[in-house]
Formats: structure tokens, sequence, C-alpha cells
């Protein structure tokens, strides 16, 4: 078995590995230098997560801080599921993949490797990759591109990659964008700057409270076990999350009037109205928790304002907007959003022929039609990536050991004679979902169908139910050969 990402689902699958599938050997292979993925290579100021970490922490290792963590909070905890499971052995940093090729003649997987910190090439075989790698280039943001930019005097920096050496001491900073991001960063850097203006096309919604568990606090005080507090919480969490979702959809203008409401309450309801009501129904795109309010505080406070409007193009002094208002600016940050990443970006090949995977069909958003030993960690958008990353796991483990059992060295999973008419449309419907990094990227994503079985549903309240019972021996799945045991994850 080879893991592909040491980030919150590669961690989170390698746990899996030694207590579902002790017998296994299995190897991580990270890009990076350290642990972590995007907790690692984001460095803005004021980095921290916006779900909560008792459903984004893993349902094994109790949550013990905040609701809203910083990046350096979760690198701890993800350092202790490390330390304390002695993961540590099965990681291999600096090894960055370029290619991998599956053999059926071997019923195994190639995969090519730098070594970043030698530029040795390296490869390794195994019978099975579990892809963990994320859903975004680490190397670069998405900036759209604007005339006059190169016009511009002061610096253009995208959080995703941002310098060690931005001085924003008493500068005129401009920050695009409106989601997380954005919120995030104009709070944690409000203080040290001149000004910051929050330019956004249209507005997002938010939820801004206490960055703390009244339940988990109760619990604290009556000296519950960290354990069951951690459950206890988890599925208040989600019981509440479940009930918010399909309202947004089955009363999605009384939950807009609630979330706007919230928002009225710190800067009243003329800027509500003006700067934070979005067009849009809820959750059509993520919903972003402000703990304590901190951005409409610094709205409140002066040292920070919120412009709506479009950008006509960049000027040597800032920005001029449609309106013909213009903002002067030192410093523009760039919070647009990020670039999808199809499967880390790997050149993948079977028996010589390069495979697209906007030619498969996605089998539950976790396998790929006529893509042999392969399983696909991605998330859910209304709700905490981890729930899906431990439901996966689960189903990566019960499928090794299915294999086994039946001497299989080969699963694909494959339409059924009765999925042959079958509509197929694209990975995600933008009725229901449709940020900016999916909408750009559709066309290189896997196809789904009108069946269950073919989608990437998005609804862990319905998954959590369904995976579980996932019939492994249902007419999609494919099995060949017949040795029981193969080579595990090695250098070859």
């Amino acid at each position: 078995m080879l893991i592909v990402g040491a980030g919150i689902s590669g961690v989170g699958g390698a746990y899996h590995m030694t207590k579902q599938c002790p017998g296994k050997s299995f190897v991580v292979l990270e890009t990076l230098e350290s642990f972590g993925g995007t907790w690692l290579t984001h460095k803005y100021p004021g980095i921290r997560s916006d779900s909560d970490l008792y459903t984004f922490g893993y349902r094994f290792k109790p949550w013990v801080g905040p609701p809203i963590a910083t990046a350096e909070e979760i690198l701890d905890y993800m350092g202790e599921v490390i330390e304390e499971n002695d993961l540590a052995r099965h990681i291999r940093y600096r090894h960055r993949i370029t290619a991998a090729a599956w053999s059926s003649r071997d019923n195994l997987w190639t995969v090519e490797a730098e070594r970043l910190d030698t530029g040795q090439a390296v490869a390794f075989t195994c019978n099975f990759l579990w892809m963990c790698q994320g859903y975004y280039r680490h190397a670069e943001g998405y900036t759209p591109q604007w005339p006059g930019m190169a016009d511009f005097k002061g610096r253009i920096v995208h959080p995703q990659t941002w310098p060690e050496d931005l001085d924003l001491a008493d500068k005129k900073v401009v920050v695009i964008g409106s989601g997380a991001t954005a919120a995030t960063l104009v709070p944690a850097i409000a203080d040290a700057c001149g000004h910051v203006t929050l330019l956004q096309r249209s507005p997002t919604y938010f939820i801004p409270g206490r960055n703390a568990n009244e339940l988990a606090d109760i619990l604290r005080e009556l000296k519950i076990d960290e354990s069951w507090i951690h459950e206890i919480v988890r599925r208040k969490l989600l019981h509440d999350q479940d009930q918010f979702t399909r309202r947004a959809f089955e009363e999605p203008e009384a939950v807009k009037a609630e979330l706007l409401a919230g928002v009225s309450a710190f800067v009243g309801p003329e800027a509500t109205a003006r700067h934070f009501t979005p067009s849009y129904r809820p959750w059509r795109q993520r919903i972003a928790f402000v703990p304590e309010g901190d951005l409409f505080q610094c709205v409140n406070r002066g040292q920070a304002s919120v412009v709506t409007d479009h950008i006509e193009r960049f000027t040597p002094d800032g920005i001029r907007l449609t309106s013909g208002q213009e903002l002067e600016a030192d410093v523009i940050i760039t919070a647009t959003g990020f670039n999808l990443s199809v499967l880390g970006d790997i050149a993948f090949s079977i028996d010589g022929k390069a495979l697209n995977f906007a030619d498969t069909v996605t089998y539950r958003g976790m396998m790929f039609t006529g893509v042999p030993n392969l399983v696909w960690v991605f998330g859910y958008f209304r709700a905490s990536w981890t729930l899906r990353a431990d439901l996966v796991a689960d189903f990566v483990c019960r499928l090794l050991g299915h294999m086994d059992a039946k001497g299989a060295r080969k699963v694909t999973v494959a339409l059924r004679p009765e999925d042959a008419d079958m509509p197929l449309q694209p990975w995600i419907d933008p009725e229901n979902f449709n940020p900016g990094y999916l909408m750009r990227s559709m066309h290189l994503l896997p196809k789904r169908g009108d069946k269950p079985e073919w989608q990437h549903s998005q609804d862990y309240w319905r998954e959590k139910d369904e995976l579980p019972l996932i019939d492994l021996d249902d007419p999609a799945f494919r099995y060949e050969g017949v040795e029981a045991r193969t080579k595990a994850a090695e250098p070859a």
C-alpha cells in the first residue's frame, strides 16, 4: 500500500491502516518537509480552520481546544496522532511524485518520485494506491489577470505564497476576496496596517459567534472524560449541522434572514444590506465561521472598510473600480481562491496508455471506472473534510480485507448492464455547489451518473450509514487475480 500525502487525510489513513490492517505494510510519500499539508504550506497571518475541530478533528482523537483552531494548534494535534501511534516510521518526506503507472501483467503500480533533498529519482512498487493528497495546488494560488497589474507600483501578494519579508506597517492594504481567507486576513493584519480595505465582487455568508463550545465547557466542568466529551459534542454538532443544511434547501429565505441577522448585530442593517447580503441561497458556497465576529469588529472600529464593486483595472497607485472609485494601495492581497489539483497533477497511465480521469465515472467519489486498485479521498463541502476521510479509510481497509478473502490482486469498478444508458453529468451539480475553483476545473474531473453509486453525494449524514454497508460483491466491483498476498510498497 502506498498513501500519497501526509496531510489530514494521509495521516488519518496511516492511523487506520495500523489499526484495521495491522498485518499490511505501507508507506506514506509527502512532497513537503513535514506533515500537515494545508496547515503547513499556508503561512499568512491568522491562518485558522473554518470548520469546528470537534468534527474536523479525527473521530479517534479527542479535540480539547477551541472549536476554531489556528494552524499551529492543528499541527500540534496531528503531531500527537503521529507520535502516539508510531506513524513517523511510515512517512517519507520531500518525495514529489511525478508519475504512476499500472501494469496489468504484474498487478502493480509503479510510482516515480523525486527526492527533493537530493534530487535523486526513486521508484516504488505497490499493489494499492490511496490518494490523500488534497484537492488544490500548494505551489500557487489562483489570481485573476486584471488589466494594468504590471503598472502597479506596490506589491501584489497571494495568501497561499505569503512572503516572509512582507512589511505591512502603516501601509494602505487592499484585500481582494470575500471568502474565509479574506475574512481571516483582515482582522489579523488590521492592527499593523495604516488601513485595510476588503474589496469584494459579491458578498459571502458568514456565521459570527463565540469561539467556544458551551456543551464542551459544561461537560469539562462536570469532569467528564475527554473521549466522551469529544463524541458527545461531535454528535451534537453534526446533528445541528444536518438540520441547518436541510433547512438551507427547504427554507432558504428563513435561513438567509437568520444569517444576515447575525451579521447585522455587529455592523447594522444598512452595512449588512450593502456589503454582506449574497445574491445566492445559503450553502451554494461554503459558509465561514467568524470567531468573535472579529472581521466585523474591525469594520466597526474603522480599521477596515468594505467595498463591493468590480475591478476595472489596476493603476500605478492602486485599483480603479467600474463605479469610478479609486482605491489607493501600497500592497494588494489577492485572496481570490486556489487552483484545483486533480489527484495531485500526477501523470497516471494504465498499461502504457495515459489516463484522463475526465473519461471515467466516479464510484461514490472514491473510485473511478477502469482504474484498478486506487481510492481517492475527497471530503465534504458542507461538512468537515475529515468526516469523509475517516469513512473512506473504513472503506479502503474493508476492501483490502475483502480482496484478501477472495484471493484477488486487482479490483476495478465498472458500469453494470443496468447502467449502460445512464446519463452522465459533471462531477458536481453547479446548482447545488458552485465555487470558482470547481467551475474552472470541472472539465478535468470524472463524470457522475444519476444513481447513488455513481455520485459524490456530499451528504455526510447519508454516507455515514451507506458507505459501511456497501456490498463489495456488487457487480460494480470487478475482481481479478488469484494470489491473496502481494508485494507491499517498497523501493523498486
